[in-house]
């Protein structure tokens, strides 16, 4: 099996994602690109970052994507709530998938979000990734690390991967996300962070 230099890392929210793909990038020495993304869009379209984020988060999870930065405690990202937002800039949205491209064409790298796994699919030396647990897990992560009661954690779970459906239909036609759209689903159910990074490094590394 052949070595797989960059990684497109999905993930639901409370999965861990983030810290996963830090720790991936750590242990293959590769890059790691989450919110640069869209800090590089928004500058080529020469406009704030908060704008073109808004173009993959309407209606959700704008502040998690231009704050989350690997601070949150282990396998959580931090919530916040969705914000009331005008139309989304729909037109900014070529712009990310091209800055995804773009990124993932100078190899050796580990991309975070932003649906990476849809556009590159055929890419050679491309490993999908999509880092996932049951949601009633993944509410009580977020409870815990944001002190949310759980009918609120609950409902942030519900409220994200709604978000996520929408996005992937919206964005690339697609209907409904599954298996087939990645090389490795991981569950961090029972997985702490490194466990899953070191399975997600081995499948990368032709182990």
């Amino acid at each position: 099996m052949a070595t797989r230099n960059v990684i497109a890392l999905s993930r639901a929210i409370g999965a861990g994602g983030e810290e996963i793909g830090r720790a991936v990038a750590a242990q293959l020495k590769l890059r790691y690109a989450d919110e640069e993304i869209i800090v590089k869009a928004a500058e080529a379209a020469g406009v704030d970052p908060a704008r073109v984020a808004e173009a993959e988060t309407t209606p959700a999870l704008i502040t998690r994507i231009l704050e989350s930065r690997g601070r949150a405690p282990l396998i959580v990202e931090a919530y916040t709530a969705p914000p009331i937002l005008e139309e989304a800039p729909s037109a900014y949205e070529p712009l990310i998938e091209r800055v995804v491209k773009q990124t993932a064409e100078q190899g050796d790298v580990v991309i975070v979000g932003h649906a990476a796994s849809i556009p590159l699919a055929g890419m050679p030396s491309l490993l999908r990734v999509l880092v996932t647990a049951p949601p009633d897990v993944r509410a009580r992560r977020l409870a815990q690390a944001d002190g949310m009661d759980e009918g609120k954690a609950k409902k942030a779970v519900r409220d994200s991967d709604s978000q996520r459906r929408q996005y992937l239909k919206r964005f690339y036609g697609v209907e409904e996300e599954n298996p087939s759209h990645y090389d490795l689903v991981v569950s961090t159910e029972t997985l702490t962070a490194e466990e899953a990074a070191s399975i997600i490094a081995i499948a990368a590394s032709g182990g």
